[in-house]
């Protein structure tokens, strides 16, 4: 019996990314061994875990996934990744360590700007948050792991050049290169080279007849000949068209906030943190292996839920609760030195509501022909303030130590006032109406019928009766 299209394209978006489970796995990788004797220089820290060169692939990312394709682009992610990973395992020095974590970014940057896209393009309306989501899980995936191989490398290989070389596994690039070849490409970029097999294999077991395939093609070939209207894509169009330029914003701010929620800094320096509270270093990596689970956890039950409660909803309450968290630590920080930790519950929130959906909605809110290079440039924004976050953290938190905390106790609750302003809900629409969509949302979308959850599965209904040409975009939810 084959498999249901759904579950076929579900299982699709996994195989896609499985490249955030290397990213994943660098984060817990570093954060366990910035606390080693030889990164014991504060400037050294920042450098070594910020030179993550993920900024530098975006740009050729947008060039290399409109020209080869989505599926060849990840591989050539995948393999910039192996390269990167095979430097720093060997590394002997530390501009071997430096040019090994640059090429690791560089690949990583690939892979996690590509992935939510392709599952964004190949999804059904009604599961794409479940497929777009899937990027930080993965990435959760990668971090469990790195967090228990680098604590059982600690405990049995402390002192040995293998407990740093051990952990430093290139394995899951490997299957992300050899599954890619067996999935199908995606139909949005095959729009003009004829998308109808590859829309037959993902949502009607091959069936080129179906009526949801057929209304699918002409939703597509409606958008391309709009598209031929208004002549090659640029990079120019994304700042001169108001829409474009209005979603460039809300993508690359959103990108940008999430750094600032504080999760860079707990992520790579929680072992920092526990250890200006006396832990060892052994049980400081396993505090780190138990913070790994609670993530895993968030972000399985935004994977499961997303696509009910909506986009909005969760990126509001996620950020109110980790600024809420850096309030309570940085307050208890202050009067109770080294007795208190709030590492686990803002990654929980963090995990279930904020990560996931920063790569999710970016992904959904372009139109195909803007959306390689409107993703690229949002994408940056995370890896700039990435880079800023993880250069300033470890001097702060020598040099002002708990008050650095309200640098995100502050963000937290601006992130939330800003995206419930001026984010629209996408949830369940057709990535054809996202265009109409933000031209015709008001800025601000508060006690607008744009600020609602509405019926997920109405798109896909009118996509099965044919009623997907009469633009409407369900005002009344």
């Amino acid at each position: 019996m084959p498999l249901s299209p759904k579950v076929f394209t579900w299982l699709c978006g996994l195989f896609a990314s499985l490249g955030s489970i290397i990213f994943g796995y660098d984060l817990g990788v570093i954060a366990g061994r910035v606390m080693g004797p030889r990164w014991g220089n504060t400037n050294l820290q920042g450098l070594v875990v910020s030179i993550f060169g993920a900024f530098f692939g975006m740009i050729p990312v947008a060039y290399a996934a409109d020209f080869f394709g989505r599926r060849i682009t990840i591989q050539i992610g995948a393999a910039i990744y192996i390269l990167g990973g095979a430097i720093q395992t060997g590394a002997q020095n530390m501009d071997m360590m430096l040019a090994g974590r640059f090429f690791a970014g560089f690949g990583v940057g690939i892979m996690s700007d590509l992935a939510p896209l392709y599952q964004a393009e190949i999804a059904h309306p009604s599961i794409r948050g479940r497929l777009t989501t899937l990027q930080q899980f993965m990435l959760g995936i990668g971090a469990f792991t790195a967090s228990w191989v680098t604590y059982g490398c600690s405990a049995g290989l402390t002192g040995h050049p293998s407990e740093w070389r051990t952990s430093r596994k290139i394995i899951p690039a490997l299957p992300l290169i050899s599954f890619m070849l067996l999935l199908p490409e995606s139909p949005r970029w095959l729009a003009e080279k004829g998308p109808q097999q590859a829309l037959a294999r993902l949502h009607a077991n091959g069936n080129t007849e179906d009526p949801f395939v057929l209304s699918q093609i002409k939703d597509i070939q409606a958008d391309i000949s709009k598209s031929r209207d208004l002549g090659e894509a640029s990079w120019g169009e994304l700042f001169r068209v108001p829409s474009n330029f209005r979603r460039l914003s809300l993508g690359y701010i959103l990108q940008f906030s999430v750094q600032m929620t504080g999760v860079s800094a707990i992520q790579y320096f929680s072992t920092t943190i526990f250890k200006t509270m006396g832990f060892s270093s052994t049980r400081i990596l396993l505090f780190q292996s138990v913070n790994s689970i609670i993530a895993l956890i968030g972000e399985a039950a935004c994977v499961i839920w997303i696509d009910a409660t909506g986009r909005r909803g969760p990126m509001i309450i996620g950020n109110i609760a980790s600024g809420l968290s850096f309030v309570v630590g940085s307050i208890l920080m202050a009067r109770y030195p080294g007795t208190v930790n709030n590492t686990w519950i803002f990654n929980f929130f963090f995990s279930a509501c904020i990560g996931p959906l920063s790569w999710a909605y970016p992904a959904e809110i372009y139109s195909t022909r803007t959306r390689a290079k409107a993703t690229a440039i949002t994408s940056s924004g995370s890896w700039i303030s990435n880079f800023f976050i993880a250069q300033v953290t470890s001097p702060a938190f020598t040099n002002i130590g708990w008050k650095y905390y309200l640098v995100f106790a502050i963000c937290g609750h601006t992130n939330a006032l800003f995206i419930w302003a001026f984010y629209p809900e996408t949830t369940g629409r057709r990535l054809e109406e996202m265009d109409a969509l933000f031209e015709n949302a008001p800025l601000f979308v508060p006690g607008t019928p744009y600020a609602k959850v509405g019926d997920r599965l109405a798109a896909e209904r009118e996509l099965r009766q044919g009623s997907h040409h009469v633009q409407r975009l369900r005002e009344a939810g």
